[in-house]
């Protein structure tokens, strides 16, 4: 069967949208945010305050689209962000103490999502599926 036949790019989209769903939903309800705010929220919280061109790099976003969440994220007091000690034209992301609790009332959402996948996919196909999606990406380059 083709990828053509099978409609492949049609059940990819509708696969990741109906995910894209549900974890938003379940995250919105835990901390109200979507899930790409959390993204951002992890990512800032991994480490040593960054810039917001490094957590976009990071995520595979645009700078103006980071730009968007991170004002959302700063007026629900999740991040704050400071000018770079060392390029007065570049923001520096924290996460605050209040973006370090929604990010522990996300785990639990995150982690049944987690799980419908791995009974949907197996937990022995987890690994597979996610090296295919990844060379599946790659082939596209980037956006």
């Amino acid at each position: 069967m083709s990828a053509h036949t099978a409609r492949l790019y049609h059940r990819l989209q509708l696969a990741a949208h109906r995910a894209q769903t549900a974890a938003d939903r379940a995250v919105m309800e835990a901390a109200g945010i979507t899930t790409a705010q959390a993204a951002v929220l992890a990512v800032t919280a991994a480490g040593e305050p960054m810039t917001q061109r490094a957590a976009a790099l990071q995520l595979g976003l645009n700078e103006s689209a980071l730009s968007q969440m991170t004002a959302r994220l700063i007026k629900l007091g999740l991040i704050a962000r400071t000018r770079d000690k060392d390029d007065a034209r570049a923001w520096q992301l924290q996460v605050t103490a209040e973006g370090r609790a929604a990010l522990k009332r996300i785990h639990a959402p995150f982690a049944e999502i987690n799980a419908v996948l791995d009974k949907a996919v197996g937990i022995g196909g987890i690994e597979d599926l996610a090296a295919q999606l990844t060379r599946i990406a790659a082939s596209f380059g980037e956006a």
